[in-house]
């Protein structure tokens, strides 16, 4: 039975859930770690979710071979296949250096693959609050064992507070309108649902642009709750710490935000992108960019999979010497 790290050591069975959520660019991303080269080697997989990138990990893998996944999310954590090669840590992955240091592998690790983001399932199971199709309760939360929810957000945070994030997560063009708007409508009751903040905010979309406008929105109070940004930079600076030389990097992007934070650490080696040169000009970076372009879905797979149109996979490798 795989291992499985939770808060209180237990191990739980393995479900699959069916459509639990989709893959993306499943053979593009997994190819790129370079299993093939060391079957038996350590990889990690940091956002486990439905485990269609794990699986696929674990059909290349060796018998001997080991993949540490993260997932914070309880119901990811169900679909863990039954595989003593899979170590599975309940946990968010800004944590990875951490665990992976605990078990021992630090520097050790041949490659790491992460497909940032939010599930099919995230989605379309409507009381966890991440879509405006359902009307469903203000949640938003990966973890829904603790942690502020998208409502306490709406509901406590100030009118500037709500434009810095409005602005700066969902990059909506007029950020200072939906925050006027949402601080009006708390005056006289709380937002709680899906509905009511749809409704707070109505004045500022039609049905030409709604869906882009809810979707900014919604983007900004769900990276917000979760602390994504911050996450994911503590996340790429600790692969540092856990690749091996030559170690392999393969991250999938949905949105400009964390594809910046990611094509800059791949370049610099930091999340600024600010690019070290030696006494003769020569790049000071730990990586080796694969692919200086990202990898973006085929035609076939957005028809099959809309979800991925917005997905960019890029790859790095941990040079020689760190």
């Amino acid at each position: 039975m795989q291992k499985t790290f939770w808060a209180s050591q237990t191990v739980i069975k393995s479900r699959k859930m069916s459509q639990y959520h989709v893959p993306v660019l499943l053979n593009e991303s997994v190819s790129a770690l370079n299993i093939e080269e060391n079957p038996n080697g350590i990889f990690i997989d940091v956002t486990f979710g439905g485990g269609g990138h794990s699986r696929e990990i674990l059909g290349r893998l060796g018998p001997k071979g080991k993949l540490i996944a993260f997932d914070r999310d309880s119901d990811a954590i169900k679909n863990a296949p039954e595989d003593k090669r899979l170590i599975l840590i309940h946990n968010n992955f800004r944590f990875m250096r951490n665990f992976v240091r605990a078990l021992g592998y630090c520097g050790k690790i041949d490659g790491i693959l992460g497909d940032l983001g939010v599930s099919s399932h995230q989605f379309d199971t409507g009381e966890r609050g991440f879509s405006f199709r359902f009307d469903a309760k203000l949640d938003m939360r990966m973890n829904t064992m603790g942690g502020k929810s998208a409502a306490d957000v709406i509901n406590s945070y100030s009118q500037e507070e709500l434009t810095r994030i409005f602005k700066i997560y969902g990059e909506l063009d007029k950020p200072w309108k939906p925050a006027e708007l949402i601080c009006k409508w708390r005056e006289n009751s709380p937002i709680e649902t899906t509905g009511d903040l749809s409704k707070a905010v109505a004045k500022l979309y039609t049905s030409f642009n709604e869906h882009k406008f809810l979707a900014q929105l919604y983007q900004a109070l769900r990276i917000e709750v979760n602390m994504e940004m911050r996450a994911l930079e503590d996340f790429l600076n600790g692969t540092l710490a856990c690749l091996k030389p030559q170690g392999r990097l393969s991250i999938i992007t949905y949105h400009s935000l964390e594809d910046r934070m990611v094509k800059n650490f791949m370049k610099a080696g930091n999340t600024e992108g600010k690019e070290g040169k030696d006494f003769y000009g020569r790049s000071l970076s730990p990586f080796t960019l694969i692919n200086r372009k990202p990898i973006l879905p085929p035609e076939e797979e957005i028809a099959s999979n809309s979800r991925s149109r917005s997905a960019k996979l890029r790859i790095a490798e941990l040079t020689a010497t760190k």
